[in-house]
């Protein structure tokens, strides 16, 4: 799937409803193959990314239940940013960069 559409459920506090669009638009972009839609398709790409903004609204604000305790929006953009160190320094090494 896309790097770009985020983990959204279960952070204190809430997504936001553009976090929840901009997921929504990565989401039809992937699947359309289409990034900044012709005239003739520009309508159904924004009724795509609504309706899909909608539903993901629906599901993660009202349906969706956890008992697990909330996580911390800083502690997961750190631990992405050490994922994102060694998979460098991993690449590095296989193909002898610096």
């Amino acid at each position: 799937m896309c790097r770009n559409i985020k983990l959204l459920f279960n952070f204190d506090p809430v997504a936001s409803e553009d976090e929840i669009r901009a997921s929504a638009l990565q989401y039809v972009r992937k699947v359309s193959g289409m990034r900044d839609p012709s005239k003739a398709n520009r309508e159904a790409f924004e009724r795509a990314v609504d309706q899909i903004t909608g539903i993901t609204e629906r599901l993660l604000l009202e349906e969706l239940e956890t008992i697990a305790r909330p996580k911390d929006r800083e502690a997961e953009r750190e631990k992405a940013r050490e994922r994102g160190a060694k998979r460098e320094k991993q690449l590095r090494a296989r193909y002898g960069t610096k």
